[in-house]
């Protein structure tokens, strides 16, 4: 559940285990058959679609953070939206061999009935606690070492702070509104070279490497054009989230292009709906969307919100990049940031709500100038390859079972 960010690696992983003779189905929001159709895996529609709340007018509101637009409408559209696709959730992992889910599902809170067949599947270290990091979702804030472990508590509240749709859930079904969530596998579509994997993480927890696909979609031919009529450009994209910056994001672009000579594409997404002034410039080339495994490889750099799918689609290709945080402080992105900064794999990150126009513009110089940055990413891809396949990993897990 949630944006194209989170339903994409569940594509790409059911496509492997599907290639390796499983049957696999995907259930998620109805809006994304389209997107799970293109990897050959079965679709389950669930009538939950949480993208179209976000984008809503109540669903923006809601995003500013307003207590009481909140709490109207978690009673009258969010709980409700929970209590149908848990039912949806629940009935297909019944009928299912094996489990894997995504945190966001709230399949913990039906795991009690056939813990042996569920397994999390994530893209995420936010639930299981570890001392070695704080919780990512919580990576804004400055949380002490010391606390490392303790932080992971919050992140498994939901199911306390949404009992009320859940227990209405397990009403239908006669299941008790008292349970315990089980002790399960997990798996993580995560790189031990990036972040290795937590000294203190239970022996049956594993990270597989970055579940990587390849979209059947392919570059357009006027996007071929703009990136072959000159040098290398950065490529923009802030994902699929609204956002707000505190200067004019557009003018500080094309100050970019005047000032340094570089060329810029840029992925509209959510928060630049306006785009006519960039239009207008040669030197950028505005597009809806492109995947991202076909047009990083052919960039210079990447600027982003650091969400980690683009993050790992950066690594790679083998492309230096700047996180701007979207969500903060609450959010992984920071994490993700300060990981690549502290490899030497990206700038310094600096979350979007706070970013400046000048340091956009350092940052945008340091991007196109630091080949330290350059000689990083390629010894990093170059590990890489060297590393067993993600898939390999996969069909070795799988075998296991």
């Amino acid at each position: 559940m949630g944006t194209r960010g989170d339903v994409q690696p569940y594509a790409v992983l059911g496509q492997a285990l599907k290639e390796q003779g499983h049957e696999v189905s995907l259930a998620t929001a109805k809006n994304f058959e389209q997107l799970v159709r293109t990897y050959g895996i079965d679709f389950v529609p669930v009538e939950a679609d949480f993208q179209e709340v976000l984008n809503s007018e109540e669903g923006k509101k809601m995003m500013k953070g307003n207590p009481f637009v909140i709490q109207r409408n978690l009673n009258t559209w969010i709980y409700p939206l929970i209590t149908n696709s848990l039912i949806e959730f629940y009935q297909l992992a019944k009928e299912s061999d094996l489990v894997l889910y995504h945190v966001k599902t709230l399949a913990d809170s039906f795991a009690d009935q056939f813990p042996h067949k569920m397994i999390r599947a994530s893209v995420l270290p936010i639930v299981e606690p570890t001392t070695e990091f704080a919780n990512p979702a919580f990576s804004g804030l400055p949380i002490p070492s010391f606390l490392n472990r303790i932080s992971y508590t919050f992140s498994n509240l939901s199911i306390r702070l949404l009992s009320n749709p859940i227990g209405k859930f397990r009403t239908k079904f006669n299941l008790p509104k008292k349970f315990k969530v089980p002790a399960v596998k997990n798996i993580y579509g995560i790189s031990p070279g990036f972040l290795p994997v937590p000294k203190d993480f239970p022996a049956q927890s594993s990270f597989t490497g970055f579940w990587y696909g390849v979209a059947k979609e392919e570059l357009s031919k006027d996007l071929l054009d703009f990136i072959q009529a000159g040098n290398p450009p950065l490529v923009l994209t802030f994902g699929s989230m609204p956002f707000k910056s505190k200067f004019d994001l557009q003018d500080a672009i094309l100050q970019s292009v005047e000032q340094t000579g570089c060329r810029f594409i840029v992925i509209k997404g959510w928060g630049l709906e306006e785009t006519t002034r960039l239009e207008h410039n040669p030197s950028v080339k505005v597009i809806g969307a492109a995947p991202y495994e076909k047009l990083f490889p052919l960039a210079k750099a990447i600027i982003h919100h650091g969400g980690i799918g683009t993050t790992s689609e950066c690594l790679r290709a083998g492309k230096p990049f700047l996180i701007c945080p979207i969500l903060h402080p609450i959010g992984d992105q920071q994490f993700w940031g300060v990981q690549a900064y502290k490899k030497g794999l990206a700038v310094k990150p600096i979350p979007l709500s706070k970013l400046s126009r000048k340091q956009f513009l350092e940052s945008v110089r340091e991007l196109l100038s630091n080949e330290a940055l350059y000689t990083t990413q390629n010894n990093c891809r170059l590990s890489l390859i060297r590393r067993m396949g993600w898939k390999q990993r996969l069909l070795n897990f799988s075998t296991s079972l």
